[in-house]
């Protein structure tokens, strides 16, 4: 099975690009952030006669999360409310449109779009650490399931110096402080790995460039889009590659997909990846 993430930063704009990826790599889940369109208005037309399914939690003008799929997409939960019961999560926190999850072929795959903090004074820092809190609460609750788990989408945190261009000038500011990468290691536990990293140990792989500065002319990026997955997937994973093309379009999304290709369901693999 093919997955890939991708922050669209906007989907009505870069609608063509979409349709462009989804013929060119053919993957069987799509997960789309910053989709920034109210669910009414999502172009779901366009999408579904290439035989796709799509599933949308979003708002106008910011955030949103989108699910495309060409396999049935089942248990379709909107929210970190949508999983977690009984009061244990603030009603603020759904407000704004950041995560979708669904089960297609028997993996919960959880689409997440996480606050960027703005800077480390504001409150908007603040509430980037109160969400990623939730957030690992709604993976606690799953933890008696037996479902394989596949967490991805824009994280806008590093978790390494090496994911940054820059680390010295970067490391400690937002993105890249402390408290946002312990944030995100509760998040995943030790249930969940880091799935590009089994391929790529070394620094220079980025997803995302400023549009200041001609970061993506300097190649002066950071790696802050991830595909976590747990020991059943991890373990039939055959690549996981950034499609660095879809950055070089005509005005692109300052986001490059990401792409994790999984022998799934396990059979005899003695083929190469089905991607790259």
């Amino acid at each position: 099975m093919l997955f890939a993430t991708w922050n669209v930063n906007s989907i009505r704009t870069r609608l063509s690009q979409v349709e462009e990826f989804l013929d060119e790599t053919q993957p069987d889940l799509l997960c789309l952030q910053e989709t920034k369109v109210e669910d009414k208005l999502f172009p779901r037309e366009s999408i579904e006669k290439r035989g796709y399914q799509v599933s949308f939690y979003g708002q106008k003008a910011y955030n949103g999360v989108a699910l495309i799929s060409n396999q049935k997409l089942d248990d379709i939960r909107l929210g970190i409310s949508g999983e977690l019961v009984n009061n244990q999560v603030s009603t603020f926190l759904d407000e704004q449109k950041r995560i979708i999850s669904a089960l297609i072929n028997g993996i919960r795959v959880v689409n997440v779009y996480v606050p960027n903090g703005s800077s480390l004074d504001s409150e908007k820092y603040i509430y980037k650490l109160k969400w990623l809190d939730h957030l690992k609460k709604y993976f606690e609750s799953q933890e008696e399931r037996s479902e394989p788990l596949c967490l991805m989408g824009d994280f806008n945190i590093v978790l390494e110096e090496k994911d940054i261009h820059n680390p010295k000038r970067f490391n400690n500011g937002i993105m890249a402080s402390l408290s946002e990468r312990e944030a995100l290691q509760n998040v995943l536990g030790t249930r969940l790995e880091d799935v590009f990293r089994l391929f790529e140990a070394d620094t220079g792989h980025w997803s995302w460039w400023d549009y200041r500065s001609g970061a993506w002319q300097k190649d002066q990026g950071w790696r802050i889009d991830h595909i976590y997955l747990s020991e059943e997937l991890i373990n039939n994973a055959r690549s996981c590659v950034i499609h660095k093309k879809a950055r070089g379009n005509i005005q692109p999304s300052d986001h490059a997909p990401v792409l994790v290709d999984i022998n799934w369901p396990p059979q005899e693999d003695n083929e190469n990846s089905l991607f790259y």
